[in-house]
């Protein structure tokens, strides 16, 4: 039986969480996804998926030969797109994840011009506010804001943000401005639970780092329902500059306490592909490197 065909397989039922699914995706029968798993497990005396009435999960076992599947895989399909040439269009399918706001602002409008620059591709988008393993997760780039743990992806930096506190013109001309982080706890404040959510928030000032531990009067789950409570004046809010650069621009809000920021927050594109990747991993992230180094919001220490 041809081992390339069972990892396809294998690969299939891990991505879509079920037999059928990938059976569907394949254009195989059923019973014959099934044998081809099972042929595969007997081959190599281990067992891969754990199968319950609703989904299909891999075993330890399982993920690690996952991720070398898909490795093998990639570079077979790399090795036919060299003997194909510099030419090659990108086609199949990619997946991609970034933040919830973030992936809107500044992923969506690049997945459309890379789908309408190659028409051959299909693009699956996960946007959510936590940290997603890409292998597991059966993923191939991925945006992370912030510094990166030492991992074994490939990382390349396409700009900046910053943490800010937001307040809108109409609370400040009721409530006035604190002098200083350390008075906030004066204050209404509004918090997100979205992302790397914490009860302390972090600043600087000349003898270094500190925290105020934060009791928020409004509580949120997202950070856009955050960023409204702030515009509609009902208190102060700690968030990330590019999710208010709208915002500010149009004096809905204002950045306060600036002089107090931590250091800057780097973005990068995170993939698992080597310099002889897919052309289709290659040419996602060479047009999103490109749209998020020409932005302003993202490549810029821009202060209302």
């Amino acid at each position: 039986m041809d081992r390339f065909t069972q990892m396809l397989v294998f690969q299939a039922v891990v991505e879509e969480e079920g037999f059928a699914a990938a059976s569907r995706q394949l254009k195989m029968s059923p019973p014959a996804v099934t044998r081809m798993i099972a042929a595969l497990e007997h081959r190599l005396g281990i067992q891969l998926l754990i199968r319950t009435t609703r989904h299909v999960r891999p075993t330890e076992a399982g993920l690690r030969y996952l991720e070398d599947t898909r490795r093998i895989l990639e570079e077979v399909s790399a090795a036919d797109e060299a003997a194909a040439g510099v030419n090659a269009v990108p086609r199949g399918k990619l997946r991609v994840t970034a933040p919830v706001l973030f992936g809107r602002m500044f992923v969506t409008p690049s997945i459309v011009r890379y789908l309408k620059k190659f028409p051959d591709m299909r693009v699956e988008a996960l946007f959510v506010d936590r940290i997603v393993n890409l292998v597991e997760e059966g993923l191939d780039v991925g945006l992370r804001i912030g510094e990166l743990p030492d991992s074994s992806f490939r990382a390349l930096p396409v700009g900046s943000v910053r943490h800010v506190l937001v307040a809108s013109p109409e609370y400040i001309a009721e409530y006035g401005l604190p002098p200083s982080p350390r008075e906030l706890r004066s204050h209404r404040l509004i918090s997100s639970g979205a992302g790397s959510f914490s009860e302390s928030w972090r600043f600087q000032d000349e003898e270094g780092e500190f925290s105020i531990r934060v009791n928020p009067n409004l509580w949120v789950s997202t950070n856009d329902a955050a960023i409204e409570a702030a515009a509609e004046g009902f208190g102060i809010s700690r968030v990330i500059s590019y999710q208010v650069a709208q915002y500010t621009k149009q004096r809905k809000l204002k950045i306060i306490l600036s002089e107090y920021e931590r250091a800057t927050l780097p973005i990068h594109v995170i993939h698992r592909e080597g310099r002889g990747g897919a052309t289709k991993v290659r040419s996602f992230i060479d047009l999103l490197a490109e749209d998020m180094r020409g932005d302003p919001m993202l490549n810029r220490r821009a202060r209302d």
